[in-house]
């Protein structure tokens, strides 16, 4: 099985961290939320990955080559953001061949039982149920299947509260190839860009059987407050057997899980959690933090900090309350 990933945005939203880092190598419950994606996809049985780069690719792919050089790897720059049907179109020429194909947001953590998703014989988009489907773009079923027959976006009175999630497993490449050639030659945009559900659509007209598939965490990384979101629930899931091995090696600290802690850091005198994660080689002292996100380098003395992102080698001292500090800053209040 072979993906796409899309990773080319600027991430606005996430300044100042992404001033400096791209949005997918952003951390969250102690690594770069692209690696939840990958780790999962590779448990799954993915083999080859295609990131589809842009704002600052270079870092995706060093990160990427060093990390899973044993998947094939292709990277292909996105000049231009012209939206997710673009993105997948230039990597037409590696994928228009391919038995099947999944199609999987960079920036949206999945919690889903892939293997099988991918037992399905059809082509399957991923869904979640919403109490507000008007904010996404959604799903129309056939009457008491999973057979989908509509592909809605953001109606204002949409047939159901399915909403696509950003999970695509196409079991036809070349239809969809076809479908994002037809879009782009004829210049069919929504807001100047070509949307991959435009192609989809396509797809559902000339015959393809998709069907829609429940998952079961839908974890958005898109802002500050919706990567800490994220970062709750993660550790929440993943974290909390590492307590009683982090309160022994730090004996002067509280530890309140859930929490997770990199390698080689220094803590003493504090209270960390719950929901706190951080990178290898921090150093704590005298802080309070709970709900806060720190990455690799960051020093960190007299705070009390809740709901917080402190970027890589970011010194911050006698602060409290809620922040967001980017690489290599310095904060300091007397």
């Amino acid at each position: 099985m072979k993906a796409i990933i899309p990773v080319a945005g600027f991430g606005s939203r996430m300044r100042p961290h992404t001033h400096t880092q791209p949005k997918v190598l952003l951390q969250v419950a102690g690594k770069p939320m692209l690696d939840h994606i990958i780790d999962d996809l590779v448990a799954a049985g993915v083999d080859g990955v295609t990131l589809v780069v842009g704002y600052l690719g270079d870092r995706i792919e060093e990160h990427v080559r060093k990390h899973y050089g044993h998947l094939t790897l292709n990277f292909v720059k996105q000049e231009e953001m012209l939206g997710l049907g673009h993105a997948i179109w230039i990597t037409k020429e590696i994928h228009k061949n391919d038995d099947r194909l999944l199609i999987i947001l960079g920036d949206t953590i999945v919690k889903a039982d892939f293997k099988k998703m991918f037992a399905i014989k059809d082509s399957v988009l991923a869904v979640k149920a919403v109490d507000d489907p008007r904010r996404f773009g959604t799903v129309e079923n056939e009457k008491g299947t999973d057979r989908i027959i509509g592909l809605i976006e953001k109606a204002e009175n949409p047939p159901t509260n399915l909403a696509i999630v950003g999970v695509y497993l196409l079991d036809n490449p070349a239809l969809l190839f076809e479908g994002l050639d037809h879009i782009v030659d004829n210049n069919i945009r929504t807001k100047n860009e070509y949307q991959l559900t435009d192609a989809l659509a396509y797809m559902l007209q000339k015959g393809d059987i998709m069907r829609s598939f429940e998952i079961e965490e839908w974890l958005d990384c898109g802002k500050p407050e919706t990567l800490l979101d994220t970062n709750r629930r993660l550790l929440a899931l993943e974290s909390t057997h590492l307590t009683q091995e982090y309160r022994a090696r730090y004996p002067t600290a509280v530890i309140i899980p859930p929490v997770v802690i990199g390698a080689d850091c220094k803590i003493e005198h504090s209270v960390i959690g719950p929901y706190v994660s951080m990178r290898h080689d921090v150093e704590i002292s005298g802080a309070i933090l709970r709900d806060c996100t720190i990455a690799k380098g960051a020093t960190l003395r007299d705070v009390n900090l809740h709901d917080s992102m402190i970027g890589e080698y970011a010194a911050v001292e006698g602060v409290t309350g809620s922040i967001s500090v980017g690489d290599h800053s310095t904060m300091h209040c007397r």
